[in-house]
């Protein structure tokens, strides 16, 4: 099983051809990602990183979810790299009529769209269109379900290096609702390929039903694990796929696993607190918090443009100079 998940995104000769998941992805390859987006990355207030490799290529962002930072980070990443993009809102589409989403990359691929970029809440969808495309085009995950988000992974590994220089034996907790993340389980994935040693942190309910081949330790008291961790992140309470049945309350919640001012007080001075946006604030974490110098989360968003550029430049094409 994870051989075929691996080869699905693989041409003949090895290389990458779509990126739909972190889990079978070898350590090389995560590090060869990681190290073509440092490559694109920039100093705040300095310009971008521009090139014309892609010049000429379409790159095609369907998104059947609300979303800001993903979608604005691909579509500046194509573009950015010389690519043309389209933006598909599933509201705004023929996919509200009733049309399938491979009905919908047929009639895009019949435009010269080399590249689909897609979100949608439904499993499965990403590996369905990768199944289906014509040989040249590539398929990018941009969130499946609850599942996966394999370039929030990336980003947040790229961010733990810049800071930490290293991942082997780093602690990490993910702290919330990781039942319900796609970013949870990415991280998962990426950070332990690389060496870190992770904890999840939550309500019993809040974590998956089976953590079988997960290679986590789970803890149920933030409290506890405060003044060990490197790497705090904390999750989004997704309000819009769980039920209040789950915890007693948001005030609960925050009293309980929320990152209060109180709380960050107890991290260990160069402690880093991430977070992947976007923020409840008061809930899962203070803004003060947010805020502080200890936080990454305007680092991240930075960092996702440059990850989603190295992603693009992999699977569509490299050579061109990069200014």
């Amino acid at each position: 099983m994870a051989s075929g998940m691996l080869s699905e995104q693989l041409r003949a000769d090895g290389t990458l051809r779509h990126l739909l998941t972190l889990e079978t992805l070898p350590p090389y390859l995560i590090e060869r990602l990681l190290e073509r987006s440092q490559s694109f990355v920039r100093p705040l207030g300095e310009r971008p990183a521009m090139s014309q490799t892609l010049q000429g290529f379409t790159v095609a962002n369907l998104f059947t979810e609300p979303s800001t930072r993903t979608r604005v980070s691909f579509e500046l990443a194509a573009k950015r790299l010389g690519a043309q993009t389209v933006n598909l809102e599933v509201q705004l589409s023929s996919r509200a009529k009733g049309e399938s989403m491979l009905d919908t990359v047929s009639t895009l691929q019949s435009l010269y769209v080399d590249a689909f970029v897609i979100r949608d809440a439904e499993a499965g969808v990403p590996h369905l269109v990768a199944a289906n495309v014509a040989p040249h085009v590539s398929v990018l995950s941009a969130g499946e379900a609850h599942l996966s988000h394999p370039t929030q992974g990336l980003l947040d590994a790229l961010t733990i290096k810049q800071r930490k220089g290293r991942f082997a034996g780093l602690a990490v907790a993910i702290v919330g609702d990781v039942r319900n993340s796609r970013v949870a389980r990415s991280n998962v994935k990426a950070l332990t390929a690389l060496g870190c040693e992770l904890t999840l942190v939550g309500p019993p309910t809040l974590m998956p039903e089976r953590l079988d081949g997960w290679p986590v330790q789970v803890q149920c008291d933030l409290d506890d694990v405060l003044a060990d961790v490197d790497v705090l992140y904390v999750l989004r309470i997704q309000r819009e796929r769980i039920g209040q049945a789950l915890f007693p309350s948001l005030r609960e919640y925050a009293a309980r696993w929320g990152l209060t001012a109180a709380r960050a007080s107890r991290l260990k001075p160069d402690t880093l607190v991430m977070h992947p946006g976007p923020m409840n604030r008061g809930v899962e974490i203070a803004g003060e918090v947010a805020d502080s110098a200890q936080s990454l989360v305007t680092e991240q968003v930075a960092n996702g443009v440059a990850v989603r550029m190295a992603v693009l430049w992999t699977l569509l094409g490299s050579g061109g100079p990069i200014v």
